[in-house]
């Protein structure tokens, strides 16, 4: 967005737009595939299956993360063949120089970098809940045999109840945390994609008041999706109920321990 309202130097100079595509491009997809492996840990640690919670290793998660990361910059290793400053009758002056390379660049964006990003998120999102909900259903039937078998503690009925509704309330919190934050990524990260399929497959005949509002919705749809970068902060904060809001005065108050008695 700053790039619409100021002078910008990659969009005279070549090899800067070539470098800020590139690494634009590589570090938005690196930062929502890191997401999605986060996603597929907090998956794999939820299971009730051992030998899933085995494969959630930090060697493992060093690999994959090697993995994104050369995906992601062999993915846009184009744009630095693809990318040209000085373009006319283009959303932005550093654009794609030819038809071929903005059909790539549009579609693996959106594809690889929106569209099933999102989608695996909310997949796993969803089975990382189903396995909280079965762990907490095996740990009340243990909790329900250790009761039965110990009648005469009379603090025993009590602490399930209190525990039960605890971990219930942590689940719908979970839940709560689940549904905002794919609601508020998909509202936010849509209109990029569909602005992305738009001027792939529209061309770049119009009028000159039709290129005017192209590009007043393609401005939009940047900015939304910038904000899209930095909410999940809030949502987590807001929405994920006490265990998100304790943990910042957690950090701080270990922090202050470390710095005062090193």
């Amino acid at each position: 967005m700053i790039g619409s309202w100021t002078a910008n130097p990659a969009n005279y100079i070549g090899l800067i737009c070539k470098l800020r595509a590139f690494f634009v491009f590589s570090t938005r997809t690196i930062a929502v595939w890191l997401i999605v492996l986060a996603t597929i840990d907090r998956w794999l640690l939820s299971s009730i299956d051992v030998h899933r919670r085995q494969r959630s290793t930090l060697k493992n998660a060093q690999r994959w993360t090697m993995i994104i990361v050369i995906f992601s910059i062999l993915l846009y290793a184009q744009q630095l063949y693809c990318y040209e400053a000085n373009l006319m009758d283009t959303p932005l002056k550093c654009y794609g120089k030819t038809v071929v390379c903005r059909y790539i660049t549009d579609l693996s964006f959106a594809v690889m970098t929106i569209i099933l990003p999102l989608f695996l998120m909310i997949l796993l999102g969803l089975l990382t809940i189903s396995n909280v909900r079965q762990s907490q259903r095996r740990i009340q039937s243990l909790q329900l045999q250790t009761i039965m078998s110990t009648m005469n503690k009379p603090s025993g009925p009590s602490y399930g109840n209190t525990e039960r509704k605890l971990k219930q309330k942590t689940d719908r919190s979970l839940l709560r945390m689940l549904l905002v934050q794919v609601l508020v990524l998909s509202i936010l990260t849509f209109p990029l994609s569909l602005d992305k399929f738009y001027s792939s497959f529209s061309g770049d005949n119009g009028s000159p008041v039709e290129k005017a509002i192209n590009a007043f919705v393609y401005d939009l749809a940047i900015l939304s999706y910038f904000i899209s970068n930095g909410i999940p902060f809030y949502i987590y904060t807001l929405c994920g109920g006490t265990v998100f809001r304790k943990a910042l005065p957690n950090i701080v108050v270990l922090m202050k321990r470390r710095v005062m008695y090193p």
